[in-house]
């Protein structure tokens, strides 16, 4: 009996799922885990809510909630809306759980004594009309290199080419659209993927079968320019997983928290705890760690195509990293299954914008198993 371990792309917090969501990661997925339930293997199939950043804050505060609370409240309402499409997760977990906040610290540990992580002053955006340093996915403007209006600081969604928030042109505050965004000094921690960048490198081009899709988009982020730069992993805010190892705070992160598409990826494994503690299993190592026995797992990733630079160099980067010395064999993905966009009257679906059809409108419409087949028959594979 072989064994999967399967994922989806954990969704934003920030609201009810549309369905270019669902068929872009967690509809294809639980297709892929039934199919294999069916075959008699044994599946393994995780997924969760991604509680921290940006997203959650901004939606906390405009539904005028703690974010903390907030995050409660709408990982029922996944967790409801998700039975109601069927997605037969073995566990959905939430991002924030202390699981997620133990093993991230771990890591950033381990990253830290293999020499992986260095310390970086850097100049960030400072909004006088939010009284804040702004993170950069608080920042939009217009992407350089494509022109998308509403590119983000860290990423643009439209042709995926990685920012920083000084490369936005007409940037504006994603809080309160202010443009009276002033440049200051503040330090972060950095994770040395240049390091890795020839290892990773290698890694992608030994994987056969993959989507031209996944392997062009993180072929771009390794090659384009200077080629993959080392990536910041704390943030000025206060929702998150603090930047701390062994209860202490690191010394001269004070106040940080670890950045989102740091911990959110590590939720994957994390997950696994959540389900070993929920009382559902009894053992998670045997999935994730090759010298536990997960050395005969296949794991496959479900995911849109924004998705696809965490998942092919910042996630494995963690995962190398931490086995920089031989010590810690994480279980690496072995195919990650990318989809372009799906179109809604002329443009993306968008949680943050409102537009297309949402999970909760789709289900009063029509029964689930009707989404699910014209979904799945009409997946934006080859073109959004």
């Amino acid at each position: 009996m072989a064994r999967h371990l399967i994922t989806s792309a954990i969704p934003y917090i920030n609201g009810i799922k549309h369905l270019g969501n669902l068929v872009g990661s967690q509809l294809p997925a639980d297709l892929y885990a039934r199919y294999q339930r069916a075959r008699g293997n044994e599946v393994m199939f995780l997924c969760a809510t991604d509680e921290h950043g940006t997203p959650a804050e901004l939606a906390a505060a405009k539904a005028g909630k703690p974010v903390d609370a907030y995050c409660a409240e709408m990982w029922e309402v996944q967790a409801r809306l998700a039975e109601g499409f069927r997605l037969s997760f073995d566990h959905f977990g939430r991002s924030s759980s202390e699981q997620n906040k133990r093993l991230t610290q771990h890591f950033a540990k381990v990253l830290d004594a293999q020499g992986l992580i260095r310390e970086v002053s850097e100049t960030q955006m400072y909004s006088h009309a939010d009284g804040r340093y702004l993170p950069d996915r608080y920042i939009e403007g217009t992407c350089p290199n494509c022109g998308f209006d509403s590119a983000r600081g860290d990423q643009c969604d439209n042709c995926t080419k990685q920012l920083d928030p000084t490369d936005l042109i007409n940037p504006r505050s994603a809080i309160s659209g202010a443009t009276d965004l002033e440049v200051r000094a503040t330090k972060h921690l950095f994770l040395r993927q240049s390091t890795l960048r020839d290892t990773l490198d290698a890694w992608i081009d030994g994987q056969t079968g993959w989507p031209i899709l996944t392997t062009s988009i993180a072929k771009k982020w390794l090659h384009d320019g200077d080629g993959l730069q080392d990536r910041g992993i704390t943030r000025d805010l206060k929702w998150g997983i603090p930047a701390q190892f062994d209860g202490a705070p690191w010394s001269g992160m004070e106040g940080k928290v670890f950045y989102v598409w740091f911990d959110a990826p590590i939720e994957y494994i994390a997950c696994a705890q959540e389900w070993v503690d929920a009382g559902k299993g009894g053992d998670w190592e045997r999935w994730w760690r090759t010298d536990k026995g997960a050395d005969d797992v296949r794991y496959v990733q479900f995911m849109g195509k924004d998705n696809v630079p965490f998942h092919t160099l910042g996630f494995p980067a963690t995962l190398m990293g931490a086995n920089y010395d031989g010590t810690e064999p994480w279980k690496m993905v072995d195919y990650i299954k990318s989809f372009n966009y799906l179109n809604y009257d002329g443009g993306q679906f968008s949680t943050s914008q409102g537009r297309g059809v949402f999970m909760d409108q789709a289900l009063e419409i029509l029964p689930a198993d009707y989404w699910r087949w014209w979904l799945l028959s009409h997946a934006p594979e080859s073109s959004d």
